[in-house]
């Protein structure tokens, strides 16, 4: 009788882990005999994926958080490394979290079938890379499409599969059972403020978003806030933000989506928030601030024009950004202020939104990527 396959799967962040799980689910609905392991959180664990460990421990942020935890991410290797040899592991999936998945598939040099799911963006930043991705990547599956023609340009094995956000991002409740569970006002503005998932983003970021807020409600009284938490960050981060901030303002846990539902507006922290709000066709704009050295180590590495991936798959800008030094309040609060008293600037932002929205493919994304994964690994460990 033959053996059941492993496979290993490893994510970073808590986006990787959902979208990991979701493909892990999938796999397994093609083949029941499939075994997952895995470097996950929660989701994974889930799907039934035994977590050899947890990523709570490995979020970084900028190259001296990545230097601090330096000996996790060596210890980890080696653990990955241990387990492959350990489990008989017949193939391993990488997903995302591209600074340490790329040096594990550099070191594990094709030895077993090395999937990368969700592609390191080599095109915007550090495209030395792709020769990495050449080299030590047997197969590559993308999520946006011209990640697909990039990738072949380069001779690289690729399919497109659509972005897994379509399948991902809907609100849990009605409007109006959202606002009334939240003592909010179906008559007032509703601004919703995505400061990120990551401790330090939060720290970074909040702080401009609300003083934004509080130079708006200054001009409009007819005016509410929500800030959508990450679970994964402490509500004693974002209390010490906002106290003293005289808002009339709600945090709500857990919730991202019911959050953009009910906004009429939102500020967003650039990242894969930027495309979940665009999915829900919410006008927004973009803020976004690191540490200094950090931002002075990172910036001469962008090779793309803007940092929102709406206005990068537009290639023109359809929202505006305030980064670093540009993330100014009042600029921002002065922006937002003309688009809120601009019904056709809203409509444009709105149709602007719903065809980046058409770029992203169709939905099914995870049952796509797990039917390449499938045949590729029927193909490869048959031969």
């Amino acid at each position: 009788m033959e053996r059941s396959k492993n496979i290993l799967i490893v994510a970073g962040e808590a986006s990787g882990d959902l979208h990991a799980a979701n493909l892990a689910k999938a796999l397994k609905e093609i083949n029941p005999n499939l075994r997952f392991f895995g470097i996950g959180g929660a989701s994974m664990r889930n799907t039934d994926v035994e977590i050899y460990r947890d990523i709570k421990d490995f979020a970084v942020l900028g190259i001296f958080d990545v230097l601090k935890k330096l000996p996790r991410f060596i210890a980890l290797k080696n653990l990955i490394l241990q387990k492959i040899s350990e489990k008989r592991i017949d193939a391993l999936v990488l997903v995302d979290f591209s600074g340490f998945n790329l040096r594990l598939a550099k070191k594990i040099n094709k030895k077993i079938p090395t999937i990368y799911y969700i592609s390191p963006q080599v095109w915007a930043s550090r495209p030395g890379r792709i020769k990495t991705i050449k080299r030590y990547i047997s197969k590559m599956i993308v999520i946006l499409k011209f990640e697909e023609e990039f990738y072949k340009r380069y001779g690289i094995n690729v399919d497109f599969v659509g972005h897994p956000l379509l399948d991902i991002v809907q609100p849990t409740m009605e409007k109006k059972e959202f606002l009334d569970k939240f003592k909010l006002s179906e008559s007032k503005i509703t601004i919703a403020l995505l400061p990120g998932s990551r401790r330090q983003e939060i720290e970074n970021i909040l702080p401009i978003m609300l003083k934004a807020s509080l130079l708006l409600q200054n001009k409009i009284k007819n005016i509410q806030f929500i800030v959508a938490k990450s679970p994964s960050v402490d509500y004693d981060v974002y209390n010490c933000k906002t106290s003293g901030f005289k808002i009339d303002l709600r945090i709500i846990e857990g919730k991202t989506y019911d959050c953009l539902a009910a906004a009429d507006f939102c500020f967003v922290a650039s990242g894969t928030a930027t495309l979940e709000t665009a999915i829900m066709q919410k006008p927004f704009v973009i803020i976004y601030k690191m540490g200094l050295f950090n931002y002075l180590f990172y910036r001469p590495q962008v090779k793309v024009h803007y940092i929102g991936m709406v206005n990068i798959l537009a290639g023109r800008k359809i929202v505006a950004e305030f980064i670093q030094f540009k993330a100014d309040p009042k600029a921002i609060s002065v922006q937002v202020l003309k688009i809120l008293e601009n019904p056709q600037e809203m409509e444009r932002i709105k149709e602007d939104l719903a065809q980046i929205k058409s770029l992203l493919g169709e939905k099914g994304a995870s049952l796509k990527a797990a039917r390449i994964i499938a045949d590729f690994l029927n193909n490869d460990l048959t031969h």
